[in-house]
């Protein structure tokens, strides 16, 4: 299950990677990852979603299951 899940990761980085290559390389034409972030962020409810996105993301990547941090 763990290979699944890196694989996936893996996947959705390297399509990302792809996408702004791409958007890098043939110019306006093509929204880079700053255009969709610089779009999303002009409105109020945007930023607190992709704050909120961010608090999940950093939680399940590098504190849950660590037990060190979360001694009972």
């Amino acid at each position: 299950m763990r290979a699944i899940a890196i694989v996936g990761w893996l996947g959705i980085i390297g399509a990302l990677l792809i996408w702004q290559g791409i958007g890098l390389v043939r110019g306006p034409e093509w929204p880079t990852l700053s255009d969709f972030f610089r779009a999303f962020m002009a409105v109020p409810a945007g930023r607190f979603l992709l704050f909120g996105l961010w608090l999940w993301l950093g939680w399940h990547l590098f504190i849950r299951g660590w037990s060190f941090f979360l001694r009972s």
